[in-house]
């Protein structure tokens, strides 16, 4: 791995020289938006933990030279200096850090081992006093059932979680308990059940007996089955990126039943150093912006290359082989809420399953067990364990539609030349269609990310009906894939995301994919019957309301 961290190293050295020589366009102070910002810090938080304080000092004295306002290289400035024990120095970017802007949680979060000189000095818990509350990070919900919900948090130490739930905000008739741990970074998630299905509830969050937290409300989903409208969003390519973090405000607005978040969530690329990985999920859980989006909304997240490890890169097929994987996975456990975790400790991965009314998803681990197909004949994306789940998964759905969300493209030809989506992986891939075609699985819809950009495919299958691929995954980067002559529509002008809506109370039930950007404008849109993704053909003729 270390010739990953040279690469980087590398990297990241190319893109402050390109910040220096930018001053002299955009002026100083100002970033061009055309930078990926989120590499740079990660880096100097890897190089401290790797034992080079010394040297992110020296960057970060260059880099805020000509941008002394970043709060990012000022966190940075305050980390190097809580390592090499140096109070007063730290204290003075603990100050500066806060006077720009950053939110006093990233001090509380951690990473804890590179702070904990700092955040337990006599000057810390001074400048602290009264500046924080014991919520450090969320409430973000997940898992939506109709029965119940999980509310995650973080605290800022071992703490007791009540949440209490009400249907009219003035009986708080249900109160559910769980306990922060150090183990799990401080999180706890409280599972709230016992609720009727598709009803608004409210709900609020005391820690440690105090209220801090009431303005939370969900919806619970449609049973199992039940016919409905429903609205999902989606997305990938999550990258850091403060100017473009407003996104999450647009999603916010939508009245979303849940959002998948498909890969590419906060761009780590250190698999061998938890504190780089630590650093990336707390920078977004602590954006203000990200904390009004997930107390309303259910989030639902796998991971790709760059939250799992380098790009384009795979864990082999090996459970513990190599040794980072399982704990990056321990770690990605404690940044969500989602319904379960692959197979468990037995088979570590981030897969799972979840219902909505009669729309069944299927969330997919497209790195943990992914072979290198440059060095194995006939690759696996999935291993053996996930892919006889998925398929046992698909085979016994009895939904109107059955939707597979990879972390990486299906489609032929979205990123020609590469063998990082499934046209890597032609076999495997061609395995799990037949199946479908085999046992006459209906209503299969693919949804996709890893290209920096929004867009549809359709591919034209022999033996059973089209199988469309929409993908989108530009949720806040900065850098942009090129439109694909073979796509049905593409979009990559602005940060954008994806949403599909269900209605299963048609005759010929729906489902529509529409591409919206950052500034909340609609781009392209088509609709998609189930009478279309049906091995009898064209049960329902008449068609009076399909569009593209």
């Amino acid at each position: 791995m270390k010739k990953n961290y040279i690469l980087s190293i590398s990297i990241c050295t190319i893109l402050f020289l390109q910040l220096i020589l930018c001053v002299d366009v955009y002026g100083q102070n100002e970033f061009p938006e055309d930078v990926q910002y989120k590499k740079l810090p990660t880096e100097a938080i890897a190089k401290i933990t790797l034992g080079n304080p010394d040297e992110v000092i020296k960057d970060m004295e260059g880099f805020l030279t000509y941008f002394p306002n970043d709060a990012e290289g000022l966190y940075c400035m305050a980390v190097a200096y809580s390592v090499k024990n140096k109070i007063p120095q730290a204290m003075e970017y603990v100050k500066k850090s806060m006077a720009s802007g950053l939110p006093m949680e990233r001090y509380l979060a951690g990473p804890s081992n590179l702070l904990s000189k700092l955040i337990n000095s006599k000057e810390f818990k001074q400048y602290m006093q009264g500046r924080y509350i014991k919520l450090v990070h969320g409430p973000m919900l997940g898992d939506i059932t109709p029965t119940g919900v999980k509310i995650w948090v973080r605290t800022d130490q071992v703490s007791s979680v009540t949440v209490k739930v009400s249907e009219d905000q003035k009986k708080w008739s249900k109160a559910f308990e769980a306990t922060t741990s150090m183990q799990n970074e401080y999180t706890a998630i409280t599972q709230v059940d016992g609720l009727k299905p598709s009803t608004k509830y409210y709900y609020t969050i005391s820690i440690d007996d105090s209220q801090l937290y009431e303005n939370g409300s969900f919806t619970t989903s449609e049973s199992k089955g039940a016919s409905g409208k429903l609205k999902i969003g989606f997305g990938g390519g999550a990258g850091y990126t403060p100017w473009y973090e407003r996104m999450w405000d647009t999603l916010a607005v939508q009245s979303f039943d849940a959002f998948l978040l498909l890969g590419d969530n906060v761009y780590v690329d250190f698999p061998e150093v938890p504190e780089a990985q630590q650093y990336c999920y707390y920078r977004r859980q602590s954006r203000a912006e990200f904390r009004r989006f997930t107390p309303n909304v259910p989030i639902y997240a796998i991971w790709d290359d760059h939250d799992f490890t380098v790009n384009d890169g795979e864990g082999g097929a090996e459970i513990e082989t190599p040794a980072w994987k399982r704990p990056v996975w321990n770690t990605f456990q404690n940044q969500w809420a989602n319904p379960y975790y692959g197979g468990g400790k037995e088979h570590p991965g981030c897969w799972f399953d979840f219902s909505q009314g009669d729309v069944d998803f299927i969330m997919l681990d497209c790195r943990y067990y992914r072979e290198n197909p440059k060095e194995v004949s006939d690759p696996s994306m999935l291993g053996t364990y996930q892919k006889a789940w998925l398929l046992e998964k698909l085979k016994s759905s009895t939904a109107t539609f059955k939707i597979i969300a990879s972390s990486v493209p299906w489609a032929i030809g979205t990123k020609p030349g590469s063998d990082d989506t499934w046209d890597g992986f032609p076999n495997e891939r061609e395995e799990i269609f037949s199946f479908i075609e085999e046992n006459q699985i209906d209503g299969v819809v693919l949804i996709s990310a890893d290209r920096h950009r929004s867009d549809a495919w359709k591919m034209q299958r022999p033996n059973g009906y089209v199988l469309y691929d929409f993908m989108s995954s530009r949720l806040t980067n900065v850098h942009t894939h090129d439109i694909m002559p073979n796509s049905l529509f593409g979009y990559n002008k602005k940060c954008s995301f994806g949403m599909l809506e269900f209605d299963t109370t048609l005759e010929d039930p729906s489902m529509t994919y529409t591409i919206k950007n950052i500034d909340n404008e609609e781009i392209h849109k088509m609709t998609v019957y189930k009478s279309e993704l049906d091995f009898e053909g064209d049960k329902i003729k008449n068609k009076k309301n399909y569009k593209k």
